[in-house]
């Protein structure tokens, strides 16, 4: 009888074995990350038309969107209470439970807010980001959610005057669509702002700490991602550019390569300028 015995494997033909499932793997872990990221940046885009919806829901029915931040001043130093736009669009986002929660004339940081404030809602988070949940900001004594998308308070600094934004949100804003003359579809309304560059919120601004108004508004300073940002410029995690909603409720992914005239003129309101809307 013939007796049939099993050949074993070498030890070049295992390494070689070895070197081609590494390869495969190498081939395989950039296409889950690219399935992965295109997945997120479709939540991310679905999230903003939520939003887009909300805010013109939230339009119609007030004849006017709601402002970018509620805030007293006295002899110019902000004194709350800071609720933001998104805050009060929460019943146009199904969430009418929340929004009962938040006393709109008492400050951000009073204790009955303590819940409210905290609450991190998926709407307002961008999958391609870290997870952040709550945070504190700088300055503050009191924890706020996250959030990865602001208002567009416009081309100009917020600093220099939280109050003339030439976009769609600033300090007690209150404008209406008929007041958008460069035209709804030409005119950013919130773009992306990533925790790489400065944590935001849905909830408030903090009256009285650095920084205070960026917590809810970004202006386009500088084109997305630029390394040279500042704080309230927007941002996205995103390998082709950030999101931005505009006034007619579309999305479109702007990158870092755009001309910076261009990115201007699309986040004023009423500049006048001639644009064209990038693919």
């Amino acid at each position: 009888m013939y007796e049939f015995r099993r050949k074993a494997f070498t030890l070049i033909e295992l390494l070689v074995v070895i070197a081609i499932i590494a390869i495969l793997i190498a081939l395989l872990v950039p296409a889950v990350q690219k399935v992965r990221e295109a997945a997120a940046r479709t939540t991310c885009t679905n999230n903003l038309k939520q939003i887009g919806l909300a805010l013109h829901s939230y339009h119609d029915a007030n004849k006017k969107l709601p402002p970018g931040y509620v805030m007293n001043v006295a002899a110019g130093v902000e004194t709350g209470p800071g609720w933001g736009w998104a805050t009060h669009i929460l019943p146009q986002l199904d969430q009418v439970p929340l929004s009962s929660q938040i006393k709109l004339n008492v400050d951000v940081t009073n204790a009955v807010h303590a819940s409210a404030r905290t609450q991190r809602l998926a709407v307002f988070i961008c999958p391609s980001d870290d997870y952040v949940g709550s945070f504190t900001p700088t300055g503050a004594t009191v924890s706020l959610a996250h959030s990865d998308y602001v208002g567009v308070f416009g081309s100009n600094e917020i600093e220099t005057d939280p109050a003339a934004g030439n976009g769609f949100f600033f300090r007690n804003s209150q404008l209406r669509f008929v007041q958008i003359t460069d035209g709804t579809s030409n005119t950013f309304m919130v773009g992306e702002r990533c925790s790489m560059r400065m944590t935001a919120t849905w909830t408030a601004v903090i009256a009285g700490i650095d920084e205070a108004q960026a917590l809810v508004l970004g202006t386009c300073d500088h084109p997305p991602n630029d390394p040279s940002g500042h704080p309230e410029d927007f941002a996205s995690r995103h390998t082709i550019g950030a999101n931005f909603l505009y006034g007619d409720g579309t999305v479109r992914v702007i990158g870092s390569s755009i001309s910076p005239t261009l990115y201007q003129a699309l986040a004023t309101r009423a500049g006048n300028e001639a644009v064209t809307i990038p693919d």
